[in-house]
């Protein structure tokens, strides 16, 4: 008796691990549908430049110095910067580009030498524009998780980057998944069902957008439309898993002592994805960073309430002359 149960165990057992190993195999994962090139998405002052191998979405404004680099957060583009380009253009050169797997810019799905979605690239790949358009020195500007790759770029070259400009920088939070949980996700079967992962942003995109702003009913729906239109590009699915699979924590909160240069953080009173806590407790432990919170704004003030964000960009800019 002892040994038929314990047969029937094992049996069950093998059938669970048989499950576990083919099942998601199993699952369909149907093609995009109606997917296109980025260039067919392009404007007609959308540039796309080769940087370290890859083609790069990049629009700009202005001229002269400051130099500004615009970095857009997760699941965003730089659409993102659209109501302040023109302001920050007043003060010098503009460059806003989407990073690896967002936006309109190249998503490879294979590669030779590094991993184009991993924080260390987007580091090189800041550092190849100012090289492209022969900048020595810039004013990063980041949101979200924008504001971690700028943080990452002024650790890394500091000689690269003269202040930074933190708009509800995720600092204290994000960096992926937890490190426990990784190997799962590069398994052969979370590969296969990874691109069906990513595309829940369809559906839960606009909830997310919606969370970003304080007051939602303030969205146009062209600032939608705007965000959602990445989701047309050819392996836009894909892209973002191997993204997910590349990120990792930060441990910025372990060297802000190391920021020396002058750095301003700007968030919305209102912030529910990187809380406002976040941000001030980051100036509060930033050496030189002065602090201003946007009233009636969330994660994005620079899109919710573009005349005061630019009032204290403006007044940032002004103690550095």
């Amino acid at each position: 008796m002892k040994s038929r149960t314990g047969r029937i165990v094992l049996a069950v057992i093998a059938f669970l691990l048989l499950a576990l190993l083919v099942g998601p195999f199993l699952v369909p994962v149907p093609p995009l549908q109606g997917a296109l090139p980025p260039q067919a998405l392009a404007d007609a002052d959308s540039q796309f430049i080769e940087i370290n191998g890859l083609q790069v979405h990049v629009k700009t404004l202005g001229q002269g110095e400051p130099v500004f680099v615009l970095l857009h957060g997760f699941g965003a583009s730089l659409y993102s910067w659209q109501p302040v380009m023109e302001p920050f253009s007043q003060h010098g050169t503009v460059i806003a580009f989407d990073r690896p797997a967002f936006g309109l810019t190249e998503r490879p799905l294979s590669w030779e030498g590094q991993n184009p979605y991993t924080p260390a690239a987007q580091v090189a790949l800041v550092i190849g524009l100012l090289d492209h358009f022969a900048v020595e020195q810039a004013i990063l500007v980041g949101n979200s998780a924008g504001g971690t790759v700028a943080m990452q770029v002024a650790l890394a070259y500091p000689e690269r980057v003269s202040a930074l400009i933190l708009v509800d920088p995720a600092v204290y939070a994000g960096g992926g998944a937890p490190a426990w949980i990784r190997p799962l996700l590069r398994t052969p079967q979370m590969r296969h069902l990874g691109p069906l992962v990513a595309r829940q942003i369809q559906t839960r995109g606009p909830q997310l957008i919606e969370l970003a702003w304080h007051d939602p009913s303030r969205l146009a729906p062209e600032t939608i439309a705007l965000y959602q239109k990445p989701l047309q590009v050819e392996n836009w699915d894909k892209a973002l898993w191997e993204f997910t699979l590349a990120s990792q924590a930060s441990g910025l909160a372990d060297r802000l002592a190391e920021f020396t240069l002058p750095v301003l953080v700007i968030t919305g009173d209102d912030d529910r994805i990187v809380p406002t806590a976040d941000s001030i407790r980051l100036a509060g432990e930033l050496p030189a960073a002065s602090l201003v919170v946007i009233p009636q704004a969330g994660h994005v003030p620079h899109e919710e309430r573009p005349d005061l964000f630019m009032q204290a960009v403006n007044d940032f800019l002004a103690t550095l002359r």
